[in-house]
């Protein structure tokens, strides 16, 4: 080493990413559609009318009636930069929504967000496959890097990111100014290389013998995954 060489960091060979085309991601719980207001707006809207608290730290102010629901999802499924997916049950069923975002293929990087899962999804199976489908996805489309930010008051968001495997990068002060109140944003990540055994994690939870009869987990996600993580949330249980 040449003396007083500073450090650049490694090279990389990397020729880009792929962006995302919403391909249908089918699972044993679940089918992820790429947004189609005509197919699953309604369905969308039956399961999240009247459901205020959804929207407590999305952009969005709740939606008085299906229009407006309509009309601001509208405009999340138009962007040409973003990806999103209707969380569909086999039986058809739309039960919620998530959106790729911030995608630069150029540096492999991808965020999921703009998660919107109704009362009938959340802390299910179905769930958490269909937040597995979609990493599966970033990675297999050559990203590098699969992001989650959220509100940093957002305990459950934050909460749930650490089961999934996403590492805690650290909180954004005064990110955004969001309804009127300030935002700070928590930033979590997982990397390509930590991939591997994240997906191996999944596999196991998602199993047939990881649950008994009753629908029980025998061998909770958070402890498969926590091996994976190279940092903790301070505020969350390892």
């Amino acid at each position: 080493m040449i003396k007083n060489e500073r450090p650049v960091g490694p090279v990389v060979a990397f020729e880009g990413a792929v962006f995302p085309t919403g391909r249908t991601l089918t699972g044993t719980h679940v089918r992820l559609e790429k947004i189609d207001l005509e197919r699953h707006g309604a369905a969308l809207w039956g399961q999240m009318a009247r459901q205020d608290r959804l929207w407590d730290y999305l952009f969005e102010t709740p939606p008085k009636d299906e229009a407006e629901f309509l009309a601001g999802l509208s405009v999340s499924a138009l962007r040409a930069d973003w990806c999103g997916y209707a969380v569909c049950l086999l039986d058809g069923t739309a039960v919620g929504y998530a959106f790729y975002l911030n995608i630069v293929p150029a540096m492999g990087t991808i965020e999921v967000g703009n998660i919107n899962f109704s009362p009938a999804l959340q802390r299910t199976p179905a769930a958490t496959e269909a937040m597995f489908l979609m990493m599966q996805e970033a990675f297999a489309l050559g990203n590098r890097r699969y992001e989650w930010k959220c509100n940093a008051l957002n305990a459950p968001s934050r909460r749930a990111a650490q089961r999934l495997g996403f590492s805690w990068e650290g909180i954004f002060r005064q990110h955004y100014v969001v309804k009127g109140r300030n935002r700070d944003t928590a930033w979590l990540a997982m990397t390509d290389h930590e991939w591997p055994a994240l997906n191996a994690a999944f596999h196991t939870w998602l199993s047939s013998e990881n649950f008994d009869e009753a629908g029980n987990q025998r061998q909770a996600l958070r402890d498969l995954t926590a091996p994976c993580r190279v940092a903790s949330d301070p505020d969350q249980p390892v």
